[in-house]
């Protein structure tokens, strides 16, 4: 009996925790499937992090906008490769879109972050991540990771690892024709 009623516990629990208010992003076949924890459907997650230049940055600021969020760390050699396009695409579409890098950096690391930022002449805000914009974005395991998001808020895409800068390109200008 006792057997029974611990095994019924734990699908309890495990049904709840299994069940709570993550979303899966469904994306194109370029794409990987990430779970986003949101109360709202497709919405992306709002965050309010420090920026490497001492000011909050929030999501919210940029609706209206397609914001790209990457997720990297200054030690990351695929990060480091990935961001001459970053710079590139926030060049190129300044109007319309902008870039959010989140570091996650660590303590031994964390002081790289602004040099970094300035070596590599990054153009858009950079802000140090925590703990809670990594569970909100569903638990990022590697890094790059990336999420695209639309004027209104709504998470459209999500890549892990080196996106390409075309289908970063491709994406926003199929985002862009939309109303």
């Amino acid at each position: 009996m006792i057997y029974r009623l611990i095994l019924v516990f734990i699908f309890l629990v495990s049904t709840t925790v299994f069940s709570s208010d993550k979303k899966e992003v469904k994306a194109n076949n370029n794409s990987t499937n990430i779970f986003v924890k949101s109360k709202d459907s497709n919405k992306a997650p709002n965050f309010a992090l420090k920026s490497v230049k001492g000011k909050t940055v929030k999501l919210s600021d940029y609706k209206g906008k397609i914001v790209i969020i990457d997720f990297w760390a200054t030690w990351c050699p695929p990060c480091r490769k990935g961001i001459p396009d970053l710079v590139a695409i926030q060049k190129e579409f300044k109007k319309s879109v902008v870039i959010i890098g989140i570091s996650l950096d660590g303590d031994k690391t964390i002081k790289d972050v602004p040099k970094f930022v300035k070596d590599y002449k990054i153009n858009y805000p950079v802000v140090y991540g925590n703990n809670q914009v990594t569970i909100d974005y569903g638990g990022i395991r590697s890094i790059p990771t990336s999420f695209i998001i639309d004027k209104k808020g709504n998470v459209v895409d999500s890549h892990i690892g080196l996106v390409d800068k075309e289908i970063y390109v491709e994406k926003i200008k199929e985002l862009l024709k939309k109303k």
